[in-house]
């Protein structure tokens, strides 16, 4: 152990046991019965109004990689790499605002749990369902990886570490074992539940620090003068600027489409679509695309923490001598807040960690039992036989990732992580296409995911970081025939349409059949309570149609 604060720990292990309590009691908040299907144990019941979902999706989306994320980079780099992802927290919500209702509604009425359930009853293609059922899992697996990476900063900073192996990983070890426990008996419940300690631990955290740091650090301007300073100070191994302040020119391309590209993935996640799909109906979904733009001005104060820990010269070596930018936050409550308001930080990124690592496992696992295990091995599965399979299969997925952060290098969960991000794109074209219309063919859209996939793994492994030499150094590379800087998602995404369009363009031709549509017009816009056609009582004569 290295200098242990007593002081944070205890706050932390006192507010982490809270939390629990919580997560357990959970299982009978809301519950008529036993959670013995996926709609209550891997939806909650598809119950929850406009507060408890804004707060579940806040948790969901602001994650504890989040808080230590997005100042790290602007520690690290600048604005580029890490500011860009203030204004695609707003350019996300007109667009769900567009499209989730009506997933909701097609989902409410068909009983799809997944997004992946839409897509096989959209286009009538297990081939297609599959390949989106597993990008959202692999999308999903190292996202869940880096939750745990926030909180082994945490610990590292509180002294629970070391050369021993055992010291540094039983703490994390103890978390996720707790973690596993009250998801597998709570389901989406637990994490619901939780978002209110965890996002109210934030906003307190965050609004302290705005009003109180800068006041020790010689005010806002010497804040921005010091990252300023550093920021465009040139790099002694590359003899390049060590980031950009502000973006010149030459970095606009790669700003805007970080921005557009990672707005259009957000909620292509499974984790943000099994949030939505929570709600009791689609007004709930459409106020809170209106109401969530209020965690990016959060956001945005909290990307300045990066700027200050630059201004308060925090250490960030980590244990094993190596400079670690995810250690700066961590570094600067500890070395500027009073010891027991340190550990209500550290307490606040902890339970940060627990929420959106509970949601994203479900959602993990609701994929797995819906569109792998009952299409592919169990057809007849009742609904308790999917909810156990789902609760089993979140389990392994939490093992998965606490796997990749014991026993792989950091930077392989951070490079599958980039990885995520790009393949989760190219579901979109499917998902939301298909809301929208069936032109699409099932064909097409399988080949141009396949492409993009192929081409954006590719490519990512082909950015080679200047300073280690190591492949996966970043998301960005050169469009295809010009000079210009952009967003590997984003160019895929382009390649992507350009494949489904010309290739359903030429299967059309060919009049090769499209599968066969199980939904109805009138499930886009149906709300809670509104009888599907298969449910009006009279007998429709032909060319009679059923209103919604």
């Amino acid at each position: 152990m290295n200098d242990v604060n007593y002081v944070q720990l205890s706050i932390v292990v006192v507010i982490f046991v809270g939390v629990t309590v919580m997560g357990f009691m959970a299982a009978k908040w809301r519950n008529t019965g036993k959670l013995e299907s996926l709609d209550e144990w891997g939806l909650g019941g598809r119950g929850f109004g406009t507060f408890i979902t804004w707060f579940l999706l806040g948790g969901d989306l602001y994650t504890a990689y989040t808080f230590i994320a997005v100042p790290a980079a602007l520690y690290a780099t600048g604005a580029i790499s890490g500011f860009f992802a203030v204004p695609y927290t707003i350019v996300t919500y007109p667009i769900v605002f567009v499209f989730m209702a009506r997933l909701w509604s097609v989902s409410h009425r068909n009983g799809y749990v997944t997004p992946a359930d839409f897509v096989a009853g959209r286009y009538g293609s297990k081939p297609l369902s599959l390949a989106i059922a597993v990008t959202g899992i692999l999308a999903t697996m190292p996202y869940i990886a880096l939750q745990l990476v926030g909180m082994q900063a945490i610990f590292e900073v509180m002294g629970l570490g070391g050369n021993n192996v055992w010291a540094k990983d039983i703490p994390l070890l103890i978390a996720f074992a707790v973690l596993a426990a009250y998801t597998y008996s709570s389901g989406l419940r637990a994490p619901a539940m939780i978002a209110f300690v965890k996002d109210g631990l934030i906003y307190l955290v965050i609004a302290v620090a705005i009003l109180y740091l800068p006041g020790l650090l010689g005010g806002w301007d010497d804040i921005f003068g010091a990252a300023k300073e550093k920021l465009n100070s040139t790099n002694p191994t590359t003899g390049k600027p060590v980031g950009a302040f502000i973006p010149g020119e030459a970095g606009y391309g790669a700003y805007w489409t970080l921005a557009l590209g990672s707005a259009l993935a957000l909620f292509m996640y499974p984790h943000s679509i099994t949030a939505v799909l929570s709600t009791k109906n689609r007004n709930v979904v459409r106020r809170n695309a209106t109401i969530l733009p209020a965690y990016s001005l959060m956001l945005g104060l909290l990307a300045l923490l990066g700027f200050m820990a630059i201004a308060a010269k925090v250490n960030v070596i980590g244990l094993d001598g190596v400079a670690n930018p995810q250690l700066a936050i961590p570094r600067l409550f500890d070395q500027l807040f009073p010891s027991w308001f340190a550990g209500v930080a550290f307490a606040a990124i902890a339970v940060g960690a627990l929420v959106p690592a509970a949601i994203m496992s479900i959602a993990a696992a609701n994929l797995f039992t819906r569109n792998i295990y009952k299409e592919y091995f169990k057809k007849d599965a009742s609904p308790a036989q999917e909810a156990k399979v789902s609760k089993l299969a979140s389990l392994l997925v939490k093992f998965g990732a606490l796997i990749f952060v014991l026993g792989m290098d950091k930077t392989i969960s951070l490079n599958l992580q980039l990885l995520g991000g790009i393949w989760i794109l190219q579901t979109f074209p499917a998902i939301v296409g298909g809301l929208y219309s069936r032109w699409f063919h099932k064909w097409a859209l399988l080949a141009g995911w396949a492409v993009a996939m192929t081409y954006g793994t590719i490519t990512a492994y082909n950015v080679v970081n200047p300073t280690s030499g190591k492949h996966f150094g970043g998301s960005l590379t050169t469009v295809p025939f010009t000079e210009r800087t952009a967003y590997i998602g984003l160019i895929a995404f382009v390649i992507n349409l350009i494949v489904v369009v010309v290739l359903t363009l030429a299967l059309r031709a060919l009049g090769v059949a499209n599968g066969h549509d199980s939904t109805h017009p009138s499930d886009y816009r149906a709300d809670a309570g509104d009888p599907g056609v298969k449910d009006l009582p009279e007998i429709l004569d032909e060319g009679t149609t059923a209103k919604a």
